[in-house]
């Protein structure tokens, strides 16, 4: 891949995570009894999905930042036109985490909902975004290529800066189906009620 492709992939990079983001965030105006809808089996809420995205953009960002500060300590060291020649992103193994139901996800305990509220979740979901795009900045010219770090996820192994980033945009649209999927749920259930009222 050409420096000026990796140019580019960042440009779509930055696209999908504020569609992503701006797709999420609008839930927080979706009316409170939808909100708070448990589906069938004990599913999450919206809400209690809106609050685990925030907690798993946490963790990724740890990394992010951490293969952000790498990245620019080795673009004095390596040839950065170089490395981008051999360069692939593993874009169809990351479009599948984007893809509800494509794989089981056994997620960790420390990103399970907790109840924070709706507002302080939004917040911290519009700083996130933020943080995102700061990195694309920071790492605009492509030393994002440079560090590599294992993700277990969907066996997707040694992965760079730019492949967090659009994993953690792909992990929200995964819960942006999910969403959707409460929404059938709870139109199914109360169109029901109604017609039972």
């Amino acid at each position: 891949m050409s420096l000026s492709n990796i140019n580019h992939l960042i440009r779509e990079i930055r696209d999908t995570l504020t569609t992503q983001f701006q797709a999420a965030d609008a839930w927080f105006d979706a009316p409170e009894n939808l909100r708070g809808f448990r589906p069938p089996r004990g599913s999450w809420t919206i809400d209690e999905i809106l609050e685990h995205i925030t907690l798993t953009n946490h963790f990724l960002l740890i990394l992010i930042r951490k293969g952000g500060l790498k990245s620019m300590q080795l673009l004095e060291k390596h040839d950065l036109k170089e490395a981008a020649g051999h360069y692939v992103f593993q874009r169809e193994k990351l479009e599948e985490v984007g893809t509800l139901g494509t794989f089981i996800w056994t997620r960790p305990e420390h990103m399970e909902p907790q109840g924070a509220p709706g507002a302080d979740v939004r917040v911290r979901l519009k700083e996130q975004l933020q943080e995102c795009l700061d990195w694309l900045d920071q790492l605009g010219q492509g030393a994002g290529i440079l560090y590599k770090t294992t993700m277990t996820v969907n066996e997707l192994g040694k992965i760079d800066v730019y492949e967090y980033l659009y994993f953690l945009a792909m992990h929200i649209r995964r819960h942006l189906m999910q969403m959707e999927e409460n929404t059938r749920f709870f139109e199914a259930t109360t169109g029901l009620a109604n017609e039972m009222g």
